[in-house]
């Protein structure tokens, strides 16, 4: 059992121990009980620990060291593009002119950020093979919502409400299905056939007069492209319906293929995961929708117009769905994004996608003979292999995920496809170099090692880290989530 030195902090509390100084006071002292109501007060005053500045600083620092990010370290995690941020990003972000401005400022003041928020807007279009962006949404999964309240509008215009259905295959991110639930629809699975793609049969078969769109991912979450992807939007819209792009894989596709080429008419992009916006722990985040020019006239408004030489917010949208997000997205993360795009261009692009993709394919290959590899084909940007041969020898995919742990790795993410048993999906990026890799697939094959010769080392992971292997059901169950003197133990 390991101390958890997290909650020593309260065990090295001394009474009258002051690790703050703040400055005489020079207003007049006033009752709190005037001003705040009795009935928000507390009745005894908290139990804080009382230590010195020294003793707080170590305890932050100690916990900011173990958190896990690009920049500490490997992070594969599968579907998320967890790639590195270049701190250019940062700088640009921090430039006060654009740092310091305010929502509320006259436009005739801030025709510099509109100006770099059109710049945005064109440039993922034209990366995108569509015809209109808007930046308002603040992830990805109310870039769907948003979009598929588009369809929704569409159809509507069109005297087609009858068409409540969206489609979506069984390998789906999990933010299609509910994303098309939250916008009235009826999600529909087509299944996924024995090469990973959609099963273009079925999909003939679930298609119909209420087919209002069809959500895909492509390359798909198994990390392959959907070959047939024109066929499929040709089933699509014979039928009426719209076909709708989730770009958390664009990563794969930068300056080599266009959704809009491929017969898209909504997609959104994830500008935390392909450009470079740092995201994790919640946000921040954000996820532009970009349409085709039918799709055009119900996006979010305000829109960022050019009139002339000058820039300005169009409110004038009879048909538009309304403003989904406060002021206009996530402004931070856009001038992140435009700083990117600008420092790689049209050739650095193309290159992030085909250094990514061939990094997952070097994985992937080397890989292959340790663990069960479901679809043998090559993959796009990331790639998904079964530890099925490891369970059979008791040892589960959770175990090798927490094995990882000892080698400074955070796991890719398990279990996830659901339609591949023992899932580990993988996803390297771009970014990392060929020794990072091959550190991480040695980790690996270790593993494996592990589980044929010595199960109980990878089964009784993690040793290494300072709290061990929880009882997660428990966890799960019984949470405790704040300090308590008799669990400062683990």
């Amino acid at each position: 059992m390991k101390a958890n030195q997290m909650s020593l902090i309260f065990e090295r509390s001394k009474q009258d121990r002051v690790g703050h100084s703040l400055p005489e006071l020079d207003i007049p002292e006033t009752d709190v009980s005037e001003v705040i109501p009795a009935e928000f007060m507390r009745e005894e005053a908290p139990d804080l620990p009382e230590v010195s500045e020294l003793q707080i600083m170590r305890h932050y620092t100690a916990l900011s060291k173990r958190n896990h990010g690009v920049d500490s370290g490997f992070y594969p995690l599968g579907s998320c593009t967890m790639k590195y941020n270049p701190k250019i990003n940062e700088d640009v972000a921090r430039i006060p002119g654009l740092a310091h401005v305010h929502p509320y400022q006259p436009v005739e003041q801030v025709q510099g950020s509109l100006r770099l928020m059109y710049n945005l807007q064109t440039s993922l279009a034209e990366i995108t093979g569509m015809d209109e962006v808007t930046l308002q949404p603040a992830a990805g999964a109310h870039g769907e919502w948003t979009g598929l309240m588009m369809i929704r509008a569409y159809h509507e215009a069109n005297g087609e409400a009858e068409r409540t259905k969206v489609i979506v295959p069984d390998s789906a991110h999990g933010t299609n299905p509910a994303s098309a639930t939250v916008a009235g629809f009826e999600a529909v699975t087509v299944k996924t056939n024995e090469h990973g793609l959609v099963d273009l049969d079925h999909l003939r078969e679930v298609v119909g007069e209420d087919t209002a769109a069809l959500m895909l991912t492509n390359p798909n979450t198994l990390g392959l492209f959907e070959t047939h992807i024109q066929e499929m939007a040709e089933i699509i819209h014979s039928a009426g319906g719209k076909l709708y792009y989730d770009g958390a894989n664009s990563n794969a596709i930068l300056g080599i293929a266009r959704p809009g080429d491929m017969g898209f008419d909504v997609v959104h992009l994830n500008l935390h995961k392909t450009f470079t916006g740092p995201h994790g722990g919640g946000g921040p985040g954000s996820g532009p929708v970009g349409v085709k020019k039918e799709l055009s006239r119900f996006l979010p408004k305000p829109i960022l117009v050019k009139d002339g030489e000058a820039f300005r917010f169009d409110h004038d949208r009879p048909d538009s769905i309304g403003r989904v997000k406060p002021y206009y997205g996530n402004y931070g993360i856009n001038v992140r994004a435009y700083t990117y795009i600008r420092t790689m261009g049209p050739e650095g692009l193309r290159q992030v996608s085909e250094f990514a993709v061939l990094n997952a394919n070097y994985m992937m290959r080397r890989l292959e003979p340790h663990f069960d590899l479901p679809y043998t084909q090559h993959c796009q940007h990331e790639f998904v292999i079964s530890g099925k041969r490891q369970k059979k020898l008791g040892v589960r995919t959770l175990d090798v995920a927490k094995r990882l742990l000892d080698f400074g790795y955070h796991p890719p993410t398990i279990y996830f496809p659901l339609n591949v048993e023992e899932c580990m999906m993988i996803e390297p990026t771009e970014t990392e170099s060929k020794e990072t890799l091959d550190e991480f697939i040695d980790a690996m094959i270790q593993i494996a090692r592990e589980a044929e010769e010595e199960p109980e080392v990878v089964q009784e992971a993690p040793h290494h880290t300072v709290i061990g292997r929880l009882d997660e059901t428990l966890a799960a169950r019984k949470p405790v989530l704040r300090y308590q003197k008799e669990t400062a133990t683990v």
